[in-house]
């Protein structure tokens, strides 16, 4: 007597095609985990091992352990790059995310007209390269032929120099400024266009204006997206490379090779041909980054602590 095998069980079918959508998900992703590892994890595994290492006339190169590391504490040239930095985050990081945050509100409550245009228009200085906006504000600054200065002069006054060393960092702050209002606008706008408009109605008919919804309902409903915007700002401003690189050409007495961190472990790499001090500064820099953007999410994460 044979006994039929039957049909075969739904859980045994179901597992076989489980396996089959891992294995294709595994084979899409793949390629991305190789050009991952091979452009980031490996470079970073080798600059960390570099950053160990001291290269000398005599003997070669040598294992300094945390020389490197030492060393970068007391280089002036690293810390005041560092304090540059500071002065930017702490002055233009929080002029540009509130004129986003103000373009934001009023591009969402609906009274201004054109606002796709203005959507757009807001957005564009993003698009342009960082290069070309550098060498534009640079031409613009100018203080011999910049229209600027120009203008200036024939109201018979005296040209200011924007691009002299008590006006440089200025000047980039607002380069900085006019390249990503507009990027940060967008990511706060999204956020509101994802509120709710139930809760606006029960607001108005409770009689609040348009300035009370917006400080009690949008900017709290959209906390973690200002958060994301604040986070990236940080990180931005300690990688400041365009802007100096460029600016130093054109005013080589303002813009050292040491203005920002990012900058000087560049030409401490490829100028001084130091990869072991450089890699150490970057790794540095990393953590100095890490550490900022740590303290300013539990920061804010304690405050909404606090409200609940």
């Amino acid at each position: 007597m044979t006994v039929s095998a039957g049909p075969v069980p739904r859980r045994s079918a179901g597992a076989t095609a489980a396996r089959r959508q891992n294995r294709a998900a595994y084979a899409l992703v793949l390629p991305f985990i190789i050009v991952f590892a091979a452009m980031l994890i490996v470079p970073l595994a080798y600059s960390a091992y570099l950053s160990f290492f001291r290269t000398q006339l005599v003997g070669g190169e040598q294992f300094a352990w945390l020389a490197n590391y030492l060393r970068a504490f007391t280089d002036p040239s690293f810390l005041g790059g560092l304090g540059r930095m500071a002065i930017f985050l702490v002055i233009q990081v929080p002029i540009m995310l509130g004129l986003a945050l103000f373009f934001a509100l009023a591009l969402d409550s609906g009274r201004i007209r054109g606002s796709k245009a203005l959507r757009l228009l807001f957005f564009v200085p993003y698009a342009v390269p960082g290069v070309v906006a550098t060498l534009m504000w640079g031409y613009i600054y100018g203080p011999d032929y910049g229209p600027i200065a120009q203008v200036v002069r024939a109201m018979g006054l005296a040209a200011p120099n924007l691009l002299s060393s008590h006006s440089i960092l200025g000047s980039m702050m607002n380069i900085v400024t006019w390249e990503y209002v507009g990027y940060n606008m967008i990511i706060m706008y999204a956020a509101l266009r994802a509120i709710p408009q139930e809760r606006y109605e029960a607001a108005e008919i409770d009689g609040a204006g348009q300035f009370r919804i917006a400080w009690s309902i949008k900017i709290p409903a959209i906390r973690s997206a200002i958060m994301l915007t604040v986070i990236f700002s940080i990180i931005g401003t300690f990688q400041l490379f365009n802007e100096p690189s460029l600016l130093h050409t054109a005013a080589p007495n303002s813009v050292g090779d040491d203005f920002t961190p990012n900058f000087y472990a560049y030409n401490v790499a490829f100028v001084n041909q130091d990869v072991n001090y450089a890699g150490a500064l970057a790794f540095l820099l990393g953590i100095v980054i890490a550490v900022i953007s740590y303290f300013v999410q539990t920061a804010q994460n304690r405050r909404q602590g606090e409200k609940r």
